[in-house]
Parts: C-alpha cells; structure tokens; sequence
C-alpha cells in the first residue's frame, strides 16, 4: 500500500504543484474600464467641438441633425469671429466661406452660428447676409438648452 494521495479519477497532474491550467479569461475588468473610457468621451467630445466660449441664448427648440459638410462661425460678446477653430479678421469672412465652399467641392456646406446673446441683434445679422452672400444657404443656429415656455 502506497502512503502517497493520489487524485481523484479524471484528475490529472499538469504541473508539480498539483493544480490544474485554468482555462478561463475574466474579461470583467477590460469591460470596466471600457466602459468608463466611453463616458469620458462621451462627455469630453461635446466640449471639443466648440472650442471659443460664447453665452448662448437658450430655446425650447429640438437639435438638428449634424451634416457631414458643416463648418462653424462663432461671434463673441466683443464682437470677434471664429471659422471653426481660426479667428478671422475684420472682413475676412467672405473669402474664407467662399474657400469653405470650393473645398466641399462648390456644394455650399451647413453653417452652424453660435453668437453670443450679448451681442447685438444687427451685427448677427450683418454676418448672416454675408454668409447668404458667400452662397451659403444652410444656417442652424445655436442655442443653450431649453427653457420654459414665454
């Protein structure tokens, strides 16, 4: 009679120690982490998009659809322009949405305008005739969430 402990029926010995390989991944931290990467994006790349910080005037209005040709005027309380991500100079605007519009291929794109709500009614205007003028026909405007009802 042998003194040693031998395993069960089945069992079989992989390695000195006795136990055996697991076979087995536990994915649940990479799902964690996952998870938690896309909130932070989720959050973040709202906040990347519009990159000059404006006052916007609020609405009870539904939010548009993006477009996949759009480009971004922003107006500040002083009265400076942002095309997308560059300060445009006094009357620049014209050329570089004419340019906007060569490069989506002469199909004018959407043009989105955050104006600030301290900005006067007449300069908001005066941009949008210069932007109808460069050919562009597609303006949504931006607005802060919504509000009560007046």
């Amino acid at each position: 009679m042998g003194g040693g402990f031998s395993p069960g029926p089945g069992r079989r010995h992989s390695r000195r120690n006795g136990r055996a390989p697991m076979a087995e991944i536990n994915v649940t931290p990479l799902v964690d982490v996952m998870l938690v990467l896309l909130a932070i994006f989720m959050v973040t790349a709202p906040l990347l998009a519009a990159g000059v910080k404006v006052e916007l005037p609020e609405s009870r209005a539904e939010a548009l659809p993006q477009a996949a040709q759009q480009v971004t005027l922003t107006m500040t309380a002083d009265g400076r322009m942002w095309l997308d991500q560059d300060e445009l100079a006094p009357g620049e605007l014209p050329d570089r949405l004419a340019q906007a519009v060569e490069a989506s291929g002469g199909k004018p794109p959407q043009l989105t305008l955050r104006a600030d709500k301290a900005l006067p009614y007449g300069d908001v205007m005066v941009a949008m005739g210069e932007v109808n003028r460069a050919g562009v026909t597609s303006i949504a405007l931006v607005t802060d969430s919504s509000v009560s009802a007046p």
